[in-house]
Order: C-alpha cells, then sequence, then structure tokens
C-alpha cells in the first residue's frame, strides 16, 4: 500500500487503474483513500473492525477526513475502556438476549445453573479477566459430584463468552476447548424379572408416607413420561382416557394411559387437595418436591442401584419396540420431535440377548444332531419326515 502525506490537491491527481489501489495518509495511517477503477475516490478509515467508508472525496476534505476519522478511532477507545463484570453482562444482556422465545421451565432450569454455578464462581471478574484456567479449575471441581450437569453449566457458560465475543467485550472464549464429561450411553433399561421385584417394592411402599412418590414411579414406568411431566401435573391436564399435557419437553402433547396408569390416575385425582395431581404436603398449592427420595431406597431393595429414574422411560420405549410396535408410533408416544430420537430404544437389554443367543443356539444345536445321521431302521430320527416329491 503507497503511503504519501495527502492533500485535497495530490487526491485530484490520483489515476484510476485497471484495479483498485489504495493510498494511505502518511501524516495519519489510519487514514486512507481507495481509488477505484471507475476513476471513484474514496476516503476510508481503517481500525480493528476492519476499513470503514467516510465518504466520496469529491464530498470531503483532508482535513475534514482525518477529523472524522479521530472521531470515530475516539469512540471506539471509549466503549473498551473497560469490559463488564460477569455479573453486570448476564444480567444486562445476555439473559435478555438468550431467554427470547424460550420456555418458562427452560429459563427457570438456566437461572438455577447461574444462581447455583457461573454467578457464585465467576459474577465478581471481568469478562475480559477471565481465563481459561479460571474455568478448568471451576469445570474440574463440579465434575467431581455431578459430571453431567457440570456439562450443561459448561455450555450455558460457552454460551455467554460467544455473546461476548461477538459484542467485543472480549477477545476469545475462555470456555472453548474444555472436554466435555464423557457420558454413557442409554443402553440401561429393566428386564421383566427387574420389573416385577420394582412393583413388589413399590406395593410395600404404597399406603405409606411416600405413597405419592410410589406413584409417581410406577406412572413413569407405565406411561413413559419424564419425571417433570408427571411431577408437575395439574388436574385440569387430567382427561377420561389420557393425559393432555399442556407444556412438554417438545410443546403440548397427548399421553394415552393404560388401565393401570388409569386406575392411579383416577385415585389421585378423587383425592387430589388443590391444582396438582400430586401435591406437597406442606403446601397443597404446589406441586411435590421433584426430589423422589423413595427412588434411593427401592433401588436398593430390588437390587437395580445402576439404573436411573430415567431409564423407566427408557424401558418404557424398549419394551415397545421389543412388543413390534413401529418406530413412529413410538415417538409419539415418548412425544419426540424427531423419529431419529426413538432410534436409541431400539434395542434390547443384555440378558435378553444372552436368552436369546441361548435358546437359539439350544434349538440349532438340536437340529444338527438330527441332520448328522439316519436311525438304524432307515428313518431320519427325532421323529422328522421327509417327504419326497414324485
Amino acid at each position: 500500500m503507497k503511503q504519501v502525506r495527502l492533500t485535497d490537491a495530490g487526491i485530484r491527481r490520483l489515476k484510476p487503474g485497471a484495479r483498485e489501489y489504495t493510498v494511505r495518509d502518511a501524516w495519519m495511517p489510519s487514514l486512507c483513500v481507495r481509488v477505484q477503477s471507475s476513476g471513484t475516490r474514496t476516503f476510508v478509515c481503517l481500525d480493528r473492525q476492519g476499513k470503514r467508508s467516510l465518504g466520496p472525496a469529491t464530498l470531503l476534505t483532508v482535513d475534514e477526513a482525518r477529523r472524522e476519522c479521530l472521531r470515530m478511532q475516539s469512540e471506539d477507545a471509549d466503549r473498551k475502556v473497560a469490559a463488564p463484570a460477569f455479573s453486570a453482562f448476564v444480567a444486562e444482556t445476555w439473559r435478555a438476549f438468550w431467554s427470547t422465545g424460550c420456555k418458562p421451565s427452560t429459563i427457570c432450569r438456566m437461572d438455577k445453573t447461574l444462581n447455583t454455578q457461573l454467578l457464585p464462581s465467576f459474577g465478581n471478574l471481568r469478562m475480559n479477566r477471565i481465563t481459561p484456567t479460571h474455568v478448568h479449575r471451576w469445570f474440574d471441581a463440579y465434575s467431581r459430584t455431578s459430571p453431567g450437569a457440570a456439562n450443561k453449566a459448561l455450555e450455558a457458560l460457552s454460551q455467554i463468552f460467544n455473546h461476548a465475543v461477538k459484542l467485543e467485550h472480549i477477545k476469545v472464549n475462555p470456555a472453548k476447548g474444555v472436554k466435555r464429561n464423557p457420558r454413557p450411553k442409554l443402553s440401561r433399561f429393566l428386564s421383566r424379572e427387574e420389573i416385577d421385584r420394582l412393583h413388589k417394592a413399590l406395593d410395600r411402599h404404597a399406603g405409606g408416607k411416600r405413597g405419592q412418590q410410589a406413584d409417581i414411579i410406577r406412572l413413569l414406568l407405565l406411561t413413559g413420561c419424564r419425571k417433570s411431566e408427571i411431577v408437575r401435573l395439574r388436574t385440569r391436564e387430567v382427561d377420561a382416557e389420557c393425559l393432555r399435557l399442556a407444556d412438554s419437553k417438545t410443546g403440548p402433547r397427548t399421553v394415552f394411559l393404560s388401565d393401570a396408569a388409569r386406575d392411579i390416575v383416577e385415585r389421585r385425582l378423587a383425592a387430589a387437595p388443590g391444582d396438582f395431581l400430586f401435591a406437597s404436603p406442606r403446601d397443597p398449592s404446589k406441586p411435590i418436591s421433584d426430589s423422589l427420595s423413595l427412588w434411593s431406597a427401592v433401588r436398593r431393595e430390588c437390587g437395580i442401584e445402576d439404573v436411573r429414574l430415567h431409564d423407566l422411560r427408557h424401558t418404557y420405549g424398549s419394551q415397545a419396540v421389543m412388543q413390534g410396535v413401529p418406530l413412529p408410533v413410538v415417538a409419539r408416544l415418548l412425544g419426540h420431535s424427531r423419529v431419529t430420537m426413538t432410534l436409541r430404544y431400539a434395542h434390547v437389554a443384555d440378558k435378553e440377548v444372552e436368552a436369546a443367543a441361548e435358546r437359539i443356539g439350544a434349538r440349532i444345536s438340536e437340529l444338527l444332531s438330527c441332520s448328522g445321521s439316519h436311525g438304524h431302521d432307515g428313518q431320519p430320527p427325532c421323529n422328522v419326515r421327509i417327504q419326497y416329491s414324485s
């Protein structure tokens, strides 16, 4: 790029070439004149944002262009004096941007992550002072107790930093490159024997203080619903043959009830003191706590400590597939927005595979032994009769 001290007369003498070219001002290097092949001459200000046009050289003098370029640079410097604190950026900028169009339940989960993890750890730090080391230390500490929740919180933190980069509060995302915790694949569901043990354990708790929890756990298995869909189920969402959920993870949906599920719902509906089918014992105007402490107890009683509560939904989907229900129908039963999400349920448990392999192997072995030789009377053994065509 050619550099000379720009003057009004000198700019008028600049000749257009076959290609566009730029001449830089020696007195103020951030000011340039762009000469296009058509002969048009334009003042340009060079800064960190790139090239910004100031206007045609026929309308501005060199002195006016220098003052305008200096003004723009001064405004940029004022905006970048100090990056906001993490807490201020989240409250004043990011949350309003992110929450647009989000469901109330999604916003509630994000606020919980902010208030319990991100704001206590990063709230007092300025955005440009948060380093990858800060992020790694926080993530490693959180991962030791809750690896799955740590992954979700890290995703939220990265979204915040990406928005800060976009607004030029920081240059790079300090959460970029942090390796997420590996998560086990959804491959665990209950066998027939385990389902039977679970039902017997829930029967033992049905009439006690945690009877509501027993019914919730049983409904999760009988309907394939998500925990929040049953725990926060309102009485007005109960219909004669189904549940008409006003707000699930994928929006409003209908859950059809089997006879066993309908019996539980009707019994609870008759005893419901307020708006929620499963109300809090302390405050009937609120739903029961979603902690469901009974689940830990019945898992120990049944010997299924490795089963998560969400695996009951997995069990429902897998049983449907094993019964020959088409995947699009299973997707509707589970409230999946895409059939591809249902493919992870299209498998059987290891115990079922092992039992099937044993039965098939025994049958093939029997057939092989029958076809190996003929009996002493000239007839095939194992009562097999061969019909010859004439």
